[in-house]
This record gives structure tokens, sequence and C-alpha cells, in this order.
């Protein structure tokens, strides 16, 4: 009996004993298992910044979360972190950027041949009338000096021939008279040869030639047979093609390196093999403001007419810029926003984290631009799939096109001014009437700006001479183009007076100590032409008034404007 005892109890301690056991394994794993799903985060391949705690869909795109890849890096303010799949997707590559020599520096121009504007003539009609018959008949067509071209016509010279008869049988009584008659016919370039068949003839000619006064080729035919042409009106123009102008359009970073005198190295595409050296002849000092080019001309010889106006031509310059080595990177890497130029360092060699950078560009040199500044040897940059980075970038709020360092958009050069209390209280009206025209604008509402912007002038003209004198110049300037902003100019041009109306009074607003509202200078970078523009607001969020609606939160917030500031 005892031993049986025994058995039931060995049989109880042991299940006991399992069941204590086997509770603390499945303790374990249920901790285990809790910490591990805790510590694993699920993102975006598409939308690195989404982050959430378990799988699910992406809120931007609904595609299926995946588990987001550990680092023990740490990340500066301005990084951040792609995942590799999204890499792949958008064939984001990478390179070393690489240094270049003097030798890869070669300057090369694209333009095309045209006629000498210094030997361009027009020819004209000496007198008016009717155009009877032309003698020549199409563009392109060489005429000489001295060739007729035309036969006119002309009542008004019927009638002076018929003046110069009567007044030749005068001549004894009235030689003045005769002689006037005479000088007349003349200033219509009648030669003393024709004068003179009308006198002795004695018989009135009805119709002219004109005679050409230059040689060349005709490059544009301005009459038909038939036409009607005043006196002094144009019949061709006409181009000594003997010297041709080989004009080029460089960039406003090229500028730097061209001067009158340049040696440069011509080929067209009609003979590419044969090289016609040849010196700058002239830079056009006005720069194109539509494609952000300067004219550069080049004088060639065309005497055996190998040259025709409208050839493409390439030309070589030897930039000689300085013999140190110079680092060059593609130009698929470069994002351009307004003034600046952009790229994208690949921070971590092992990690795909990213910072944007602003560079400057020195010389363009084929698929390849000089870097002046901003990168250093070795750097590791994106050349494709740019945009894309840059569209993480702007979503994690890092800095990028859209979104800027307030350093850098801060002006390096800022008038300091000192106003005491009751001109910043005399001010208060007409920053909130300035505060009205900006919503007009934003509204895209031209008639509602020009009112709003004869309120903002009345109450700039509230402010007494006295307290006026504080901001003597500012006052001026702005009085002054508010009033540009009326109701006969178009909503573009009420924009362009109103950026300079912002600038005027972001410089006064930066100086004053109180504000009876919060108020912050925002920025869009595509704004002027690419330019870039300020305003100033009096909230946080984005309305911009320079596009209205088209881009209405295209910008940033760059400065708070407040009491103490």
């Amino acid at each position: 009996m005892k031993k049986y005892l025994i058995y039931i109890i060995i049989l109880v301690l042991g299940i006991v004993i399992g069941k204590f056991a086997l509770s603390g394994e499945q303790t374990q794993e249920h901790s285990h298992t809790e910490t591990t799903e805790k510590s694993t985060m699920w993102t975006c391949s598409m939308h690195p910044q989404i982050m959430q705690p378990e799988a699910g869909d992406c809120p931007i795109c609904g595609m299926d979360l995946i588990p987001a890849q550990e680092s023990t890096t740490e990340l500066a303010s301005n990084e951040f972190r792609m995942s590799k799949n999204a890499m792949a997707l958008a064939n984001i590559e990478t390179t070393k950027i690489s240094e270049g020599t003097a030798s890869d520096t070669a300057l090369k121009l694209t333009g095309t041949i045209e006629a000498n504007e210094k030997t361009n003539a027009t020819q004209t009609a000496h007198f008016g009338g009717r155009i009877e018959k032309l003698y020549v008949n199409f563009t392109g067509e060489e005429v000489r000096k001295g060739q007729r071209i035309a036969l006119i016509y002309s009542p008004e010279l019927v009638t002076t021939q018929q003046e110069l008869l009567t007044a030749l049988r005068m001549k004894t009584s009235q030689p003045e008279l005769y002689k006037a008659v005479r000088n007349k016919l003349k200033l219509w370039k009648l030669s003393e040869q024709q004068i003179q068949q009308i006198e002795s003839s004695k018989k009135v000619a009805n119709q002219f030639p004109i005679y050409a006064s230059v040689s060349g080729v005709v490059t544009e035919k301005m009459v038909e047979e038939g036409n009607h042409v005043m006196e002094g009106g144009a019949l061709f123009k006409v181009s000594n093609l003997n010297t041709v102008w080989a004009s080029f359009d460089a960039y406003e970073n090229q500028i730097a390196t061209l001067k009158k005198g340049d040696v440069i190295t011509i080929t067209t595409n009609a003979n590419p093999d044969v090289k016609i050296p040849a010196k700058i002849t002239f830079i056009d000092p006005v720069l194109n403001t539509n494609t952000r080019t300067v004219a550069v001309k080049v004088e060639l010889d065309n005497r055996n007419q190998d040259l025709k106006p409208g050839m493409f031509v390439t030309g070589i310059l030897d930039t000689k810029v300085s013999k140190n080595t110079t680092l060059t990177i593609p130009k698929s890497a470069i994002l351009w926003t307004g003034k600046r130029s952009l790229v994208y360092v690949k921070k971590v060699a092992s990690e795909p984290v990213f910072e944007a950078r602003e560079i400057t560009l020195g010389k363009s040199s084929g698929e390849n631009y000089e870097v002046v500044s901003g990168l250093n040897p070795e750097d590791e940059i994106v050349i494709n799939g740019a945009f894309t980075v840059d569209a993480a970038a702007q979503l994690q709020g890092k800095k990028s096109m859209m979104n800027r360092d307030e350093a850098a958009t801060t002006k390096e050069t800022e008038a300091v001014l000192t106003f005491d209390a009751t001109f910043e209280k005399a001010f208060h009206p007409s920053i909130k009437a300035y505060l009205e025209l900006k919503d007009a604008l934003v509204q895209s509402d031209a008639t509602l700006a020009a009112t709003k912007s004869e309120a903002f002038r009345k109450a700039l003209e509230q402010i007494t001479v006295a307290k006026r004198q504080q901001i003597n110049d500012y006052w001026a300037i702005i009085h002054k183009t508010s009033k540009r902003i009326n109701q006969n100019v178009s909503i573009e041009k009420q924009r362009e007076s109103f950026q300079i109306i912002s600038d005027e009074m972001i410089t006064l607003l930066k100086n004053f100590k109180t504000f009876d509202q919060q108020l912050t200078i925002q920025f869009c970078p595509m704004a002027d032409d690419n330019k870039g523009a300020y305003w100033v607001s009096n909230e946080q969020q984005i309305r911009n008034p320079y596009f209205g609606d088209a881009m209405l939160t295209c910008g940033s917030v760059v400065k708070t404007l407040s009491t103490g500031n």
C-alpha cells in the first residue's frame, strides 16, 4: 500500500513540476514574441516617411507595408533615409564625382550662319507710283549696283516732267524756276542724261526705271508687280554675302570665359572636316531674358560663297582656365530651382542615406558641369532619379528644392533701421492694408487688388510727414509702386509691383520691435520666373499671392516676426 502511495505522490509532483516548467516556457516565448513584434516597424517602399508599428497598407499609395530596415546610423537634421526597395523601383543611381583638367574644359558653342548686318541694305523706290514691271523676281537673286530692277508709273513724276517742259520755255525769264524743277527730278534719282532726254524730245515719259543702289543678294522681296509704293517705300532687302556672321548663343555661366578677339575654331555641318580659324568679333552687351543667353558673333570671309545663311555651325573655344584640377559632375545630377543648383549626396556608403547640397556651378563642358564649390572629391552623388530623391526629402520635411534652410533664405546684407514706438504704431494700419492687398492677389482678383492697393496707398498717406521722414525713401518707393496696381494692368503686372512692395515692407518690418499681430515672411522659389520672391503674411499656412489657385501652397515660412524680434 505504501508502495502505491509513493508512486501516486511522485506522479503528482511530476505533473505539477511539468506544468510550472511549461508555463515558464510559454511565458518566455510570449515575452519574446511581444518584444519582437514591438521592435518591428513597418514602412512603404515608395514612401519611406511612413512608419507604423504593425503590418498593413500605405495610407498614401495603398501598397503593402514592409518591415523597416534597422540602422544604427544616427541621422543629422537634413539627412534622410530611403528604403532599398524604393531606390530599386525608382532606378536611383549614384557615383563618386571625378576630377578633370583644363584640357576637358574647352568651350563648345552652337549657332548659325547669318547675313552680316553691316552689309545689309534696303532698296527703296525713289518716287511713288505703281510697279509696272519687276526685273528681280525672287529671293536669292544676285543684283549689281546700277542694274535696272523695276519699272514704275508715277503720276507725280509725269506732272513734274510737264512742269519741266513749261519751265524750259520760260528758262530765260525765270531761270530759278527752271533750276528748281530740274533739282526736283534729280532728288528722285533721275540722271542728267534722263533729264536732257526729256528736254530734247519734249515728250513726257509715263514709266521710269529704278536702278539698284547696292550690290548683293536679295534676302527678302517685299513687293509684287501691280503694287503701289510710296516714295522711299521698300522694294527689296539686299545683303552682300562676301562676309557673313557665325552667330552663337552663350549661356550666363559661360560669359566670363569669353572676350572679344578670342580665337575660335568653326566647323559647319555641311563640311565638318573643314576647320575655319577666326576671332570673336562681337559679344552682345545685353542678355536675352527669355533664353538667358548672349549673342556671340564672328565675322567670316565668304568670297567663295561656301557659307550660306541658315547653316548650322559649331565653335570650339579654348577657355584656358586654371591648370588646377576641377571637380566635374554630369548634368543629370543637377536640380535647378531659380538661382539655386542642387545635388543629392549619399552620406553613408553602406546605407541609402542622402542629403541635399547646394552647389555653385562653373563652366559647361559637353554633358558635364564644373563645380566651383559645394562638393568635395570622392563625394557620392545621385546621377539618376534625383527628382524621386527630392520628392522623398520634401515628404520628410528635409532640405530640398522647395524647402530651404532659413539662413539660406535670409539676405546677406540687410538694412539696419531704428524706429520709435509712435512710428511703429502709426504704421500698423499700413501693414493691415498690405495684408488685404496680398489676399486679393491670392484670389487672383485684379479688380479687388486695384481697390485694395488704393486703400493701402491711403493708409500710407495717413502717416504724418514728420513720422514719414524715418522711412522717406522706402515710403516713396512703396507709395509710387502701389499706383501700378490698378484697373488698367493685368494680374501678372500687379503681382510684379507687389513683389517690389513686399521687398521694401520686409526690410522695414524686420526692424520693428512691436507688432499688433504675429507675422511671417514667406518665400516661393518658383515666383519671378524661378528667381524666387518673398511676401508677408499673418498666418503660418501658405497662400501664394504670386500664383493664386495655380500654385496656392507653393512656398514656405522662412521667418516669424513678433514682438521682441
